[in-house]
């Protein structure tokens, strides 16, 4: 057991077709993961139909887009989904939201919206917040993907939890910054999200084909994100960071879940 641990596990996958999707999230609700988490990219499918589809066939799964891009929808837009997967779900559904990728600004040119500075991206992703704070009952945990000081001020004010959106390799030092620049601007204890990057020597291979990472790349930067192999000495590091940062939970690729399953029977 991962002792004194209160962690949450999150697995991050894509549909590949209706029935592979239900049965992945069915079995990702029996093999311990508290929450479906699906990216929000024009080469993945929309995340509000996916998770819906996901709600009904799971009964505890929670649901979270993995973050929406909040300059691709209007506040009111995002309003009105967030409503109706809170339905759908029952009250399981998590808004992950973020400025957006340094590559999405080509995704907004091609959907027709405007992407708009940093700042208006900001501002933007505080006005969605709001409105969903304002309509939506009942209203959803709200994770925000930020890493910069600017992005990390708003978070101290309006974010329910917080995605470390850090450099794969982002080392722990890295990682305890971000949570400091936090700490210092609110009272509030938010807790803090990590998605993993590797395990061991297993890496997912579009990380190495559009990335150009490797696990020894990795393990020399001393990245945060790679796990060891041992499931013992994961869950060991893990239970620190909650300790020491506050990083109450892990994102999963669904191509190092199975790597990861040992580690998720230790905090059963």
């Amino acid at each position: 057991m991962l002792e004194g641990m209160s962690m949450n596990f999150g697995i991050v996958i894509a549909p590949r077709s209706g029935a592979t999707w239900i049965q992945a999230v069915q079995a990702a609700e029996r093999q311990g993961y508290g929450t479906v988490l699906l990216p929000d990219t024009l080469y993945t499918p929309s995340p509000f139909p996916a998770l819906a589809a996901a709600a009904a066939v799971t009964t505890t799964l929670r649901l979270r887009p993995n973050v929406l891009a909040a300059p691709m929808r209007s506040a009111a837009a995002t309003v009105r989904e967030t409503a109706a997967l809170q339905l759908l779900s029952d009250g399981r559904f998590e808004l992950g939201l973020g400025t957006g990728r340094p590559d999405a600004a080509a995704e907004a040119e091609k959907l027709g919206v405007a992407f708009g500075s940093g700042t208006q991206r900001r501002d933007h992703l505080v006005d969605v917040v709001r409105a969903v704070r304002a309509e939506v009952s009942p209203v959803p945990p709200i994770v925000i993907a930020a890493s910069g000081a600017r992005m990390l001020g708003a978070c101290a004010e309006i974010a329910d939890r917080i995605h470390l959106a850090v450099d794969p390799a982002a080392t722990e030092d890295d990682l305890a910054d971000i949570v400091a620049q936090v700490r210092d601007r609110t009272d509030r204890p938010i807790p803090f999200s990590l998605q993993l990057v590797a395990i061991g020597e297993i890496l997912p291979p579009y990380l190495s084909k559009f990335r150009g990472l490797s696990v020894d790349r990795l393990r020399a930067a001393g990245a945060a994100a790679l796990l060891p192999a041992d499931p013992g000495a994961a869950a060991e590091l893990l239970e620190r960071r909650r300790e020491k940062l506050g990083i109450d939970e892990i994102l999963v690729p669904g191509e190092l879940a199975d790597a990861f399953a040992p580690v998720i029977d230790r905090s059963r």
